[in-house]
């Protein structure tokens, strides 16, 4: 029997990429590349200027650094004499010559002195113990081992640790001088002549300086940095989660492209006003904060087990704190369009990073940075941070201030999102495009 064949179909051919410009093309022509390198030229040209002008001479930059000088010295007979050498140690501390500006020298009761540091308006302190001018007339005295003078220098690690550090850098060589000058004093009596070469030595620099913590914080607390690393949780939060939702809302109403690897699509145009669409991001970053802020407890008070008191009030700080950066992303977005990410980013991490004052201290920066510091998302909030973290939540340790600021921020951020595009509505500046014919 003839055999019969089945006709062979032919293999589907796959479609060929549609022909069109070469790449070489497209790199070849200069506007291509003008837009981007002015961009990304001044992008990088200002956050070096910002970010390595603030920090490369804090002890040049210093301008009235808080420190306390406290005496609690009781007085004693020196050389025939009732005198009180610990008024006289901070008085010549505080009005030593050649400090110019950088210290802002505070003579305070005890009292007055450990509340500003409790509260964080101190970046140190310095007491002159009770029994000082005793002590230092009982140096040249017939003791084999006289008790050498001591000044207390208190720190304060909660305004952070190169803040408190300067602070007790200037504290001791403050100190130090003093001592010095104390010395050529003391060898300058008749008692002291006849010493041995042990005691002369004591006695030309007869001050000891004892370092403790004025206002204690927790081990894992970063070393006082961990409020600004959770202050910088909460705003790229409320900046990165503001421009995914703007995304992913003008994904779903049709006005971006829906683009995951080499798939793209694009869902129909929704009919909807600029104030309408802003108003849905909007609310969407309030809702979507509350997830935010909770995560960022989770894993900062709960896995890694930070130190952290007033869980409640921190959590709903964070919230607000969150939720007014995401507003205010919304509504530069919505104002400035494609442009409102680089505008954004400005406003709240690259001008706000070098002035929050948390890793270099406002005293330690450049006017610049200190007139930033004035009006900057990011300063406020690390303020009511740190005081609920390591000041108790006191209110004038800058919590109010950050409240207050979270407040007029959030008004701000409406008002001119809302103004901005009831403005581009009422001129029909539509996002929708018409269709070519």
């Amino acid at each position: 029997m003839p055999s019969h064949h089945e006709p062979t179909l032919p293999e589907p051919r796959r479609p060929e990429p549609p022909a069109g410009v070469k790449a070489g093309r497209v790199l070849r022509n200069p506007k291509v590349w003008a837009v981007p390198a002015v961009l990304v030229g001044l992008l990088s040209l200002l956050m070096s200027l910002l970010y390595l002008g603030g920090i490369l001479d804090p002890r040049g930059d210093l301008h009235h650094l808080p420190i306390a000088l406290v005496n609690t010295d009781r007085g004693a007979e020196v050389g025939g004499q009732r005198q009180n050498l610990g008024e006289q140690l901070v008085t010549g501390i505080a009005t030593a010559p050649g400090q110019g500006d950088t210290v802002s020298w505070r003579q305070l009761d005890e009292a007055t002195a450990r509340e500003q540091l409790a509260s964080g308006k101190l970046y140190g302190a310095l007491q002159v113990p009770p029994d000082f001018t005793a002590t230092v007339a009982a140096l040249g005295g017939a003791s084999a081992k006289p008790a050498r003078p001591t000044v207390i220098q208190y720190t304060n690690p909660g305004v952070g640790s190169l803040g408190s550090s300067l602070a007790a850098q200037i504290g001791q060589q403050a100190v130090h001088q003093a001592s010095l000058a104390l010395g050529g004093r003391l060898s300058a009596l008749p008692q002291a002549q006849g010493l041995d070469d042990a005691a002369r030595l004591l006695i030309a620099d007869p001050i000891a300086v004892s370092t403790t913590a004025g206002h204690p914080i927790g081990n894992r607390s970063g070393l006082g940095l961990s409020a600004f690393y959770y202050t910088l949780l909460l705003v790229l939060a409320g900046f990165f989660g503001a421009n995914i939702i703007g995304n992913g809302v003008d994904v779903a109403l049709g006005y971006a492209d829906n683009e995951v690897g080499p798939w793209r699509a694009r869902h129909p145009v929704v009919p909807i006003s600029r104030s309408s669409t802003l108003a849905v991001k909007c609310v969407m970053s309030v809702g979507l904060s509350l997830l935010t802020s909770s995560l960022i407890m989770l894993a900062g008070a709960v896995i890694l087990d930070m130190d952290a008191a007033h869980l409640p009030l921190l959590w709903v700080f964070s919230v607000c704190a969150s939720s007014a950066v995401g507003l205010g992303v919304q509504a530069i977005n919505a104002a400035f369009g494609g442009l409102g990410l680089l505008v954004s980013m400005f406003v709240f991490i690259v001008l706000g990073l070098p002035s929050s004052g948390a890793t270099v201290p406002l005293d330690a920066l450049p006017s610049f940075y200190r007139f930033l510091a004035l009006f900057e998302p990011m300063r406020q909030l690390t303020d009511g941070v740190r005081a609920i973290l390591f000041f108790d939540a006191r209110a004038d340790a800058g919590l109010t201030r950050a409240w207050i600021w979270i407040g007029i921020g959030t008004v701000a951020a409406l008002l001119f999102g809302f103004a901005m595009t009831r403005y581009y509505d009422r001129k029909g500046l539509h996002r929708t495009v018409p269709e070519l014919a």
